[in-house]
């Protein structure tokens, strides 16, 4: 039984990095789409390649997934969740952040 990803608003994401909290922010998405803009503070492991690198991912640090919409952060949270780590997903993805994005 999967119980439900723990999920972030764009908003909280953004006033967690203003107070410099302890965080990974992870981009699932591919690279043409990072290359069109970005949070300033993520990583991009495009979801395809997540498995391989799971040694990049800190366990004692929170992550918080980000994609285009939400729907493959989902799956990526859901995916970490299940293996120990402190995951949450970004509602709504890069179309719904308010912050900056870099390019």
């Amino acid at each position: 039984m999967s119980q439900g990803v723990k999920e972030m608003t764009p908003q909280e994401l953004l006033e967690k990095l203003a107070a410099k909290e302890k965080l990974q922010v992870i981009d699932v998405r591919e690279v043409e789409e990072w290359n069109e803009g970005h949070i300033k503070e993520a990583k991009l492991i495009p979801l395809g390649f997540l498995p391989h690198r799971l040694d990049e991912l800190d366990k004692e640090v929170p992550i918080v997934m980000v994609c285009r919409s939400g729907a493959r952060s989902h799956r990526a949270t859901e995916y970490l969740s299940e293996l120990g780590f402190d995951a949450a997903n970004m509602v709504g993805g890069m179309l719904a952040w308010p912050g900056e994005k870099e390019v």
